[in-house]
């Protein structure tokens, strides 16, 4: 029987929302403790986490453990993501990566001297619709590729919206559009075009400056609409647009090649329908949903971040993974910057 591996989760917001549950399902993974400033002690009691402390660096000091699952809002990565490497332990870290490419290259090369398993939480690439997409384009079913187009609508930016004031509107703590969203569908366009792009454009909006909450009016420099361009080079271009004003929530990820496309589309980037569309024919692809897609109900990520936290005990059992790598995180982070995140 394989040992249970001893982990820690830095944050108390999506990290006990969406990573706890996960964790506390997977057959390999002991949650062990839990950090937060203000909130570790409560929650750890609340969800029978048998450790609390008010930081990451406290907890891999005091805490027998084996891993990280760093969860923690964007300002608060390196530090925790450094402490974790610095405790030579291994580290799976919530996106957006960094505040910045400077950020991002600093814990790349932390990561690469400490010789630890690192890894990004791009749970969204075991999306089975985005696994069959994968396929198509590594078994050369769609060629020559021209362009990967990604568009994410959502309306809780809207203005008649009440997301609560906090760092996820505050610009220079690593709020907003971009890093939440798009952070994911660059990593999704990288990953299906299977290289980084050569060069990107594209900008970020601010159309609701504007807020109010239950506490009253207040004023957000982050953006609600994120929108890029990417160039991979021999005829390929990525459209990517994530937008949290609309009217209504869909989600469309489409693979064009010159002999056909691959096109999921639905309400949300986790409830999509696969298509194959030619010039003859659409059909409806199906798709082998995820082993653990019973646990939707507890999350929507919880299956797909199962199926990471997979590959994280593989990689951490010296066996084959697919895990999105810190190396890649730079390159969108790159990107991210390139359209006004974090410049």
């Amino acid at each position: 029987m394989e040992r249970a591996i001893r982990i820690g989760i830095a944050g108390s917001g999506f990290g006990v929302k969406a990573h706890l549950p996960a964790l506390q399902a997977h057959p390999r993974f002991e949650v062990v403790a839990l950090a937060s400033p203000s909130t570790a002690e409560r929650v750890a009691k609340e969800r029978g986490v048998p450790h609390a402390f008010r930081s990451c660096a406290e907890m891999v000091r005091a805490c027998d453990l084996d891993a990280v699952t760093v969860a923690s809002p964007p300002f608060a990565h390196r530090e925790d993501v450094e402490a974790v490497l610095d405790g030579g332990k291994h580290v799976l870290c919530e996106k957006p990566f960094a505040l910045n490419v400077a950020q991002a290259s600093e814990m790349l090369e932390t990561a690469q001297r400490a010789g630890t398993v690192c890894a990004l939480s791009h749970e969204f690439r075991w999306v089975p619709q985005h696994q069959a997409a994968k396929e198509l384009v590594a078994n050369r079913h769609l060629q020559p590729l021209r362009e990967i187009e990604v568009t994410q609508l959502s309306t809780f930016l809207r203005l008649d919206g009440t997301r609560p004031r906090g760092w996820w509107f505050e610009r220079a703590c690593g709020g907003g559009i971009a890093g939440a969203l798009l952070s994911h569908v660059i990593d999704l366009s990288n990953w299906l075009a299977g290289r980084s792009p050569r060069r990107a454009t594209g900008l970020i909006r601010t159309a609701n400056p504007q807020r109010h909450d239950a506490e009253g009016p207040f004023t957000s420099d982050v953006d609600d609409g994120a929108f890029a361009v990417l160039d991979y080079g021999d005829g390929l271009v990525g459209r990517l647009t994530v937008d949290a004003t609309e009217a209504h929530s869909s989600y469309t990820l489409a693979v064009h090649a010159e002999n056909r496309t691959a096109v999921a589309s639905g309400e949300s980037i986790t409830q999509t329908t696969l298509y194959s569309v030619d010039a003859e024919e659409t059909a409806e692809l199906q798709c082998k949903p995820s082993p653990y897609a019973h646990l939707a109900s507890v999350q929507p990520n919880v299956p797909y971040l199962m199926e990471l936290y997979d590959h994280f005990a593989n990689a951490i059992d010296g066996k084959p993974s697919a895990l999105p790598t810190f190396a890649e995180a730079v390159e969108t982070q790159r990107v991210l910057a390139t359209i006004g995140f974090g410049s």
